[in-house]
């Protein structure tokens, strides 16, 4: 079978960016709000929305729209991704029972559950009932 590129727009405090490795996780929390003591590869200038129209132009269908940090400029710039190509994008990052819905409404074609599901390593089988 082909190997299919799967594109991702990975957002942390409303900016486009590349962040090194598990730099994000590995903050302390006081950290966890300077931008500054992350390790980024590339920040964009550019709207995730510019992104979103940039892969469905080229039909990349089923890239990921990843919130790396739940603060109200991640989540507008990740619906703002999603508006751009409904159904073509994958929602992450935060994403739990009481907000998948508003991705789903917002454009995305699936919602990644990951970190919901998963606690300290391990799976929450209910979790993934609800």
């Amino acid at each position: 079978s082909a190997i299919r590129f799967r594109p991702c727009i990975d957002i942390h405090k409303g900016k486009v960016k590349q962040i090194v490795g598990s730099s994000l996780k590995d903050l302390s929390e006081n950290q966890a709000s300077d931008s500054a003591a992350l390790l980024t590869n590339f920040e964009s200038e550019k709207p995730s929305s510019y992104y979103s129209e940039l892969y469905r132009r080229d039909s990349l269908a089923g890239g990921h729209v990843i919130m790396l940090g739940a603060d109200a400029d991640s989540k507008r710039t990740a619906l703002e991704a999603l508006a751009a190509w409904p159904g073509g994008m994958h929602m992450g990052g935060g994403v739990t029972t009481d907000n998948a819905m508003e991705y789903l409404d917002a454009g995305a074609s699936h919602v990644i559950v990951t970190s919901f599901v998963f606690r300290d390593g391990r799976l929450v089988e209910d979790r993934l009932k609800a």
